[in-house]
């Protein structure tokens, strides 16, 4: 598996104390530095010494002459120092920075032998398929290997094909003695987008949850991850945005036969307004691709990237913000109908007609 192949050559020269003295950790993906950082922690900083150890540093508030000058310092107090140091992008800004680069290699020519340098450079963010690598980031990533590249070791920190997740959650599984259904890794891997970190998070969650079970279904995962639920949220927009009532009526029957059922009917509305709201913004700002749509739409207001293109798609469909805005007002009358006092929560769509008036293109009043 490719992408996790560097992340465990560092770990490996970390258990065998065979180190550089200066690394640059590129990418975002948090899955990868964390697996680096707990095996710095477990291998070169003793517990009880940690406060004497370990450092952390950000080029923003800190001059990198200072975090050099305590890099050469040996310490009264630990056997090995281990020095994070972020925001690795103020190397590279306006103006001439030779001089700290050349400070850089100046260290690493020269390094104090009980000490590790780590630049985190978690402002560059690098895809599954490299080839596909945004323009900006690919210039960055270039810049840091033309430059750093020369005198560290770089450990590129991507994301993570589709394949390569499923297998790494396969191969967890089993030396956590549960079986997990091919569905259900295919499924995990697909609601959060490929993102390691959420993926090894969500999993955990679900070993917990399958407890003597010891086993893992695709309905599990329906039940537990948000993100599969919104799945099934964004294929009954999908049936609305197409007019296709009998699918629409199909997926929120399945929805609420599933997991906690009609108590979950509140939040599948909310969802669904939210939806449509984000929708309407997407109208509004006339976005086309993805790069526009996390432009428009705010933090806290984002839609999870495999949604991305969905939900692009869908909003397209509609060719007014008055459709958008009756499909809001529609939802927040069965919203309102829910709450007051219902005599059951799945006739409740259907006594208002919402999805049926959605699905038609708003011919049925």
């Amino acid at each position: 598996m490719r992408a996790f192949a560097q992340a465990d050559r560092f770990v490996s020269e970390v258990e065998a104390r065979k180190l550089r003295p200066v690394y640059v950790f590129v990418g975002d993906e948090v899955f990868f530095r964390k697996r680096c950082r707990d095996a710095v922690l477990q291998y070169l900083v003793p517990s009880d010494l940690r406060e004497f150890s370990l450092f952390e540093f950000d080029l923003s508030e800190t001059d990198l002459a200072e975090v050099l000058d305590r890099a050469r310092t040996p310490s009264l107090m630990a056997p090995f120092q281990v020095f994070f140091v972020r925001g690795v992008k103020n190397l590279f800004g306006r103006g001439s920075n030779e001089d700290k680069l050349k400070a850089i290699e100046e260290y690493a020519k020269d390094p104090n032998p009980d000490a590790v340098l780590i630049f985190v450079a978690d402002h560059i963010s690098i895809p599954a398929d490299a080839r596909r690598i945004d323009l900006t980031d690919k210039e960055r990533y270039e810049r840091i290997r033309e430059t750093m590249g020369r005198y560290c070791a770089i450990v590129e920190l991507g994301r993570v094909e589709e394949g390569d997740a499923v297998r790494w959650i396969q191969e967890y599984c089993c030396t956590c003695e549960v079986k997990i259904e091919a569905d259900a890794a295919r499924e995990l891997v697909d609601s959060l987008g490929g993102d390691m970190m959420m993926i090894s998070n969500e999993l955990e969650k679900l070993i917990l949850y399958v407890g003597e079970k010891k086993r893992i279904t695709l309905g599990d995962v329906e039940t537990m991850v948000l993100a599969a639920k919104q799945r099934s949220l964004y294929e009954l927009t999908d049936a609305i945005s197409a007019r296709d009532r009998v699918r629409a009526l199909e997926m929120l029957d399945a929805m609420l036969s599933s997991g906690n059922g009609d108590e979950a009917a509140i939040g599948h509305l909310y969802m669904l307004a939210k939806t449509f709201r984000q929708m309407l913004v997407i109208l509004e700002r006339n976005v086309r691709d993805q790069r526009m749509l996390w432009a428009a739409l705010w933090q806290g207001f984002r839609v999870p990237p495999f949604a991305a293109d969905d939900i692009i798609r869908q909003a397209r469909r509609y060719k007014s913000k008055r459709e958008l805005t009756r499909a809001i007002r529609l939802v927040a009358k069965a919203d309102l109908a829910l709450r007051s006092n219902p005599p059951t929560k799945r006739l409740v769509p259907s006594r208002y007609q919402t999805l049926q008036t959605l699905s038609a293109g708003f011919d049925i009043g």
